[in-house]
């Protein structure tokens, strides 16, 4: 019986400890966004969508330019590309996360690769209820690392988007995502 209590007390002590600085792997509510780039064909947004090209990354933002919408595509080899916004990109919710960016793309671990979705903003500089809001967008480079220009912490968009150098603090916000491939459909939330 004093063998039974204690590794049940070990169980639930190593549990409490387990989760005590435990993050959710998903983040909801701050991302719906539905792309069909098979009506398109964007290459910029293409490179980030291949499973048997890992590694590349796409940052996709909203703007607004001459009084209309447009999807910009930014990838971490130097690609951009613009896509107008189509009536079927209005009629359904569009939040492109916090404030209007994120980052998708296969990570190199694997097999198989896995596909990510994270906010375009520093998970530990941002705050969405500022008054006003202060945008701290990330830049990526070439080899998947994306930077914070105020903390100038890096996170590795490879791998779950850790820290891998500064100070201690959040991972990357991370969205649940899909694709059917590189001219298939995007769907983030």
């Amino acid at each position: 019986m004093k063998k039974a209590l204690s590794i049940l007390l070990v169980s639930v002590c190593t549990l409490l400890v387990a989760c005590g600085d435990a993050q959710n792997e998903y983040t909801i509510g701050a991302c719906h966004f539905y792309f069909n780039n098979a009506d398109r064909n964007d290459a910029t947004l293409a490179s980030a969508m291949n499973p048997s090209a890992p590694g590349i990354f796409c940052v996709i933002t909203k703007v607004t330019r001459n009084g209309a919408a447009y999807f910009d595509f930014t990838n971490n080899g130097g690609l951009h590309s613009s896509q107008p916004l189509l009536r079927q990109d209005t009629q359904s919710t569009l939040i492109l996360g916090y404030n209007n960016g994120i980052i998708v793309g296969y990570g190199v671990f694997g097999p198989p690769p896995v596909f990510y979705a994270y906010d375009r903003e520093c998970p530990n500089c941002f705050d969405p209820k500022a008054i006003p809001v202060k945008s701290r967008p990330l830049s990526i480079s070439t080899n998947g690392i994306a930077t914070c220009g105020v903390c100038h912490r890096q996170y590795d968009l490879n791998n779950d988007g850790f820290i891998t150098t500064g100070e201690k603090g959040n991972r990357l916000t991370r969205y649940r995502a899909s694709t059917t491939g590189p001219f298939g459909l995007l769907t983030v939330n």
